[in-house]
């Protein structure tokens, strides 16, 4: 993949226009994320993973997103308040974006080109289907909380299903081989 994401310009979660510049050469796992979803307490594995991992250049990247089901209504600023309070979270959030449709933000759009397919789809499709839901079919995101994972270069290399936890051993492995790089 010759583009990277650094150069896509997104929001921080207090409004300031910003790209992901700043993180280049660190590897990443960038995660739509909501506060009132069934996957809501991964923030707390998340946040696990980020502490254990963050000196050796990983960070994690939120992106609250209010696409299913409207997990996510609040403000931003109720965001980072919750995820502040009940979760202690510390890793960078960003504004609320849209991650399918047709107001896919354009960080989305090169995610899920890059990475069409998930790692680890465990029962979550399913239980979508008895649940009612018709999920989204690849490329498009399934849920909450799915992850990319993206070396020190910018590139996609790995996405991960949203009922895989912070620490699946295919994540951290897959997070371990990156770091190592």
């Amino acid at each position: 993949m010759s583009s990277t994401i650094y150069h896509i310009p997104v929001k921080t979660i207090d409004g300031k226009e910003t790209t992901l510049e700043q993180y280049q050469g660190k590897v990443l796992l960038i995660v739509n994320v909501a506060s009132k979803c069934g996957l809501t307490p991964q923030y707390e594995g998340l946040e696990t993973l980020y502490q254990a991992k963050k000196s050796q250049g990983f960070e994690i990247l939120g992106f609250p997103a209010n696409n299913f089901l409207a997990q996510e209504p609040g403000t931003d600023e109720e965001i980072q308040q919750f995820c502040s309070s009940t979760y202690h979270v510390d890793f960078p959030l960003f504004a609320k974006i849209s991650v399918v449709g047709e107001d896919k933000h354009p960080l989305y759009q090169a995610l899920t080109s890059a990475q069409p397919e998930r790692i680890g789809e465990g029962p979550w499709r399913e239980d979508l289907i008895e649940y009612g839901l018709d999920p989204n079919p690849a490329p498009e995101i399934l849920w909450n909380f799915e992850k990319f994972l993206i070396n020190k270069k910018g590139e996609v290399v790995a996405r991960f299903a949203p009922d895989l936890t912070a620490d699946d051993p295919r994540i951290v492995e897959a997070i371990e081989a990156e770091l190592a790089q």
